[in-house]
């Protein structure tokens, strides 16, 4: 089968996210399929721009469309995305004689490339597939104040219903969808959740292993293992949506509260974004001697550095828009590196205590994030890792790449 799968974002581990594209066609080029990925050579969440053209990564060809570079989410990025799915539209030509998809995936995490897939499908007859990452216009509705009425958010909502009338199959990360989606058109046995994983060939480093880490990052950590701290650690993006704010406001409690019994803890957040300058000039600016930042590493370092967390941190903000559910790669990163995690979140679902593989408390509430850290703190060693384990197992059973692609194809027929 050949499939054809737009991302505009889509990327490697060598250039960084989006990685779902990749681990899930490297899956179905295992199973003996072709694929094709096109995306835009300019993307904000990619820590390396490729040079626009063919690509080859694992068996997987690419194709990058030179798009106009751009920073946060104004103008720039609008004319951005216009640029690659007009250039899309353009080859779909050339797409259908030489490549002759089967399927066409829309995947881009707004809507509007559903029209691009919609007009190479019907051209060859391939079966159409809208996979959705977030709810657009929805998600800049509520997260960012879009007025429903804006332009963008009137065209994104077009998009949208257009994709779930006209799709053969809607795919969902979110599980909590149904009822959205049935509201604007969605005959609901066209879809199948498919949530975010890991690939285990990542996992190979674990306690025994030797940290793949160097310089002040591995320097640090193995300075507060020496001191007796415990690390709370936080590993990604330094967005908005992480709710970074709420853990250095936590951190700020924890300096000026810590009991004279008990660990110290020591705050590490590795990554980079948009928020990160700004995180750092609060930490100097506060003087939040307990919190130490520091620049992305490779993404194949990760395992190693999450060995060295004691307990993960991840956080939302608290926000209607999540009543659709959630799946954060970071996530599934902490569990199956067998960490307690510390959640902050109010959600319509809840990987954490589903997995019983930490502490969930309320999300943009510092006080209840300092005494979450504590709590897991004061928990004997022993449980923690138990915590850990039944994360890990949780992931092994639910959220492989390999069942995640074989359940995509399912959904196909």
């Amino acid at each position: 089968m050949n499939i054809l799968l737009i991302n505009h974002y889509a990327g490697t581990p060598k250039l960084g996210m989006e990685y779902r594209p990749y681990y899930l066609a490297r899956e179905w080029v295992r199973l003996g399929h072709k694929v094709l990925i096109l995306a835009a050579n300019q993307s904000h969440v990619r820590s390396q721009q490729p040079s626009a053209g063919p690509y080859l990564s694992d068996g997987i060809a690419y194709n990058f469309y030179d798009t106009p570079a751009y920073s946060g989410n104004g103008l720039g990025r609008v004319r951005n995305i216009f640029s690659f799915c007009r250039q899309v539209w353009g080859d779909t030509d050339v797409l259908c004689e030489s490549f002759q998809p089967d399927v066409v995936i829309a995947s881009s995490t707004y809507p509007m490339d559903v029209w691009v897939a919609r007009h190479i499908a019907r051209r060859v007859q391939a079966k159409l597939v809208y996979e959705v990452h977030d709810l657009w216009p929805l998600s800049p509705i509520e997260l960012s104040g879009m007025s429903p009425r804006h332009p963008f958010a009137m065209l994104c909502q077009k998009a949208e219903n257009d994709a779930y009338r006209d799709a053969d199959v809607v795919i969902s990360m979110l599980p909590k969808v149904q009822a959205h989606m049935a509201s604007h058109g969605l005959d609901l046995r066209k879809l199948t959740v498919v949530p975010n994983g890991i690939t285990l060939d990542e996992w190979v480093v674990d306690e025994t292993t030797p940290p793949l880490m160097e310089g002040a990052l591995a320097a640090h950590l193995a300075a507060q293992k020496a001191a007796g701290r415990l690390v709370l650690g936080y590993a990604g993006s330094h967005g908005l949506p992480n709710a970074l704010d709420v853990l250095l406001d936590a951190a700020k409690l924890l300096q000026e509260q810590q009991a004279a019994s008990g660990p110290e803890i020591a705050v590490v957040l590795v990554g980079g974004g948009h928020e990160r300058a700004r995180l750092q000039s609060r930490v100097e600016a506060e003087g939040l001697r307990n919190v130490a930042m520091f620049e992305p590493i490779p993404k194949l370092q990760i395992p190693a550095l999450l060995q060295h967390f004691d307990i993960a941190y991840i956080g939302w903000q608290r926000t209607p828009i999540y009543r659709f559910g959630i799946a954060p790669n970071k996530l599934m990163d902490y569990m199956m590196a067998r960490r307690p995690v510390l959640h902050s979140v109010e959600a319509g679902n809840d990987p954490v205590a589903e997995a019983a593989a930490g502490l969930t408390v309320p999300p943009e509430d510092a006080a209840a994030v300092a005494a979450g850290v504590l709590q897991l703190a004061a928990l004997p060693a022993e449980e923690r890792a138990a915590m850990g384990e039944r994360g890990r197992a949780f992931v092994l059973a639910h959220h492989t790449y390999p069942v995640l692609a074989a359940r995509f194809l399912e959904a196909l027929g």
